[in-house]
């Protein structure tokens, strides 16, 4: 862990899955508004540039290493948050794990692992982000969803499966905890977003990007950050994001 030697402030905004895209995005936006960014992936290494980044310019990051699967981890993780670190005020899950196996392929270990990451792991910290924000009776929490939150594609069984658990998830809490004054929100993110694989891969859709074709990580962070500012009296649960050229 990299800390600030900083006294505990009282905005703390926790990126579960701060990646090189979306979850960085998210990040970087939070901390521009005053709010100390908690970064999380499996490896702390690979959050050096982020935080570095936030840094530089006048922001305030920490990074964890942490899996987001593992129960004990995740509890360690917001009860140093909490103790060391301020108040969360806002906790975005984001782990990813899409993969595309056809149904024949698509082993017990794969199933189980995607599962893991983009519905366990999204259970665990939504748990953990109740347990702290409800006595206080606020906070925001946000599940980063997918296109197969909501049907499920052809070789996307384990995907499909695992980001459809999460959306009733988010929806369970957010019937249970909206009451007690926590705002809980699924964003579906339908559509290739600008990442270094949708160019390698996918050269042809990238080259619409300058036309809008393609998701933009700063203007998804820019939602969220919407999200999290919307008053109890007229708040979003599930919003959808898609560039204009995508059906659905």
């Amino acid at each position: 862990m990299k800390k600030n030697d900083q006294k505990p402030v009282s905005k703390v905004a926790v990126v579960i899955g701060a990646g090189d895209s979306t979850g960085g995005a998210i990040a970087r936006r939070f901390a521009r508004e005053g709010y100390t960014v908690v970064a999380t992936r499996r490896h702390e290494d690979a959050l050096n540039p982020l935080v570095q980044e936030i840094e530089a310019s006048g922001g305030s990051a920490v990074g964890f290493g942490c899996d987001a699967r593992d129960e004990a981890a995740m509890g360690a993780l917001f009860s140093t948050i909490e103790n060391e670190i301020g108040e969360i005020s806002v906790v975005v899950f984001n782990i990813g794990a899409n993969v595309r196996f056809s149904i024949i392929e698509t082993t017990a270990r794969v199933y189980r692992k995607v599962w893991e990451m983009a519905a366990f792991a999204g259970f665990l910290a939504g748990r953990e982000a109740a347990r702290v924000m409800v006595p206080r009776g606020r906070g925001t929490v946000i599940f980063t969803g997918a296109t197969a939150s909501l049907r499920g594609g052809s070789g996307f069984s384990a995907f499909s499966g695992a980001k459809f658990a999460l959306r009733a998830l988010a929806q369970s809490m957010a019937r249970e905890l909206g009451p007690k004054g926590i705002h809980v929100a699924h964003a579906v993110i339908d559509g290739a977003i600008d990442t270094a694989f949708i160019r390698d891969s996918f050269p042809e859709r990238y080259a619409l990007k300058e036309q809008g074709g393609i998701l933009n990580p700063e203007h998804i962070a820019e939602q969220y950050w919407q999200l999290h500012q919307q008053s109890m009296d007229s708040w979003t649960h599930e919003l959808d994001l898609r560039p204009w050229m995508e059906t659905f």
